[in-house]
């Protein structure tokens, strides 16, 4: 080769510490969903404003020296003011204190409705999922029949026979609220079975129940959790449903959706008995729904670079 053709070319010298170097730090699935949920700012607004509300509801209570069901003839319908910083009702009661236990309530019912979709609704999903066939066929017909029987319905036959309560709530829920996230997560474990390493720990003698519980049900987490996030939410529109008709907890215990209906009656006159209510339900419902977005996007895998 002419000597004026070398010059055209540079030597590369091979260094192996450069060959043997990672350009990209080596983090998790959830290290990486974590880092793209932080970049989206609703969803940690979202994250932010749920936590604020739940502290709130934690402490806020006891930042007042009035009790929830403390009547005061003597204070009735008070406009927010230094002693009362939501106002009170036509019981003299204290609404801060309300609306908080009130927040404490809906978002018992609506972590109890989350944990009934974990521990019946994920399970019974992936079971009727992974051994299909006759098996299958008979736990989706059993959804099917459950299913058809209306939410209202169970809830007035268990008031009837219990009581209405919180805990009538919750029961009424737990019959049919885990069904959706059953056919959810029988639809992703129908997908996930398939996959090399079911037939591989298959091969190697694990037991069905491990192979569910260990492989299938913890690959599908990041669906499951973004399926929480509106369980969530919607129990507890559920139990502010049921409280607007009446069919709620009992006095004098409050929940958003009571206080709610206590104040469409008197929003005329006394605006700030819906004001305070409303707005901490809606940002409630707001923050779920921003968060559940949020965390759709960053738990799917087709947006991970």
């Amino acid at each position: 080769m002419p000597e004026s053709t070398n010059n055209l070319f540079d030597p590369v010298v091979k260094q192996v510490s450069e060959q043997e170097k990672i350009t990209r730090p080596s983090i998790t699935y959830w290290q990486d969903a974590w880092r793209r949920l932080k970049q989206n700012m609703f969803a940690m607004v979202g994250l932010y404003l749920l936590i604020g509300i739940t502290l709130i509801a934690i402490i806020g209570p006891f930042l007042q020296k009035y009790g929830y069901d403390m009547q005061n003839l003597a204070a009735r319908q008070e406009m927010p003011n230094v002693l009362h910083w939501f106002g009170t009702d036509e019981f003299g009661r204290d609404l801060w204190v309300r609306v908080w236990w009130g927040t404490r309530i809906s978002l018992f019912i609506g972590i109890m409705a989350a944990l009934m979709d974990l521990f019946i609704g994920v399970l019974y999903g992936g079971i009727s999922a992974y051994y299909g066939g006759k098996v299958d066929d008979v736990m989706q017909r059993f959804i099917e029949v459950v299913y058809s029987i209306p939410y209202l319905l169970i809830t007035v036959l268990l008031i009837v026979m219990m009581g209405a309560g919180m805990w009538t709530i919750i029961i009424a829920y737990g019959i049919t609220g885990w069904i959706s996230m059953a056919r959810l997560v029988r639809g992703q474990i129908l997908s996930l079975k398939e996959q090399e390493y079911v037939l591989a720990a298959t091969s190697l003698g694990a037991s069905s129940w491990r192979i569910i519980t260990k492989h299938l049900i913890p690959n599908a987490l990041g669906f499951i959790i973004i399926q929480i996030t509106f369980t969530i939410p919607q129990a507890i529109f559920t139990e502010a449903f049921l409280s607007f008709l009446g069919l709620g907890v009992k006095v004098p215990l409050a929940s958003l959706g009571m206080l709610l209906s206590d104040g469409v009656g008197s929003m005329r006159a006394f605006p700030w008995r819906l004001v305070f209510p409303a707005l901490v339900f809606s940002l409630m419902m707001v923050s779920f729904n921003l968060l559940g977005d949020g965390l759709r996007d960053a738990l799917d895998p087709k947006f991970r670079k």
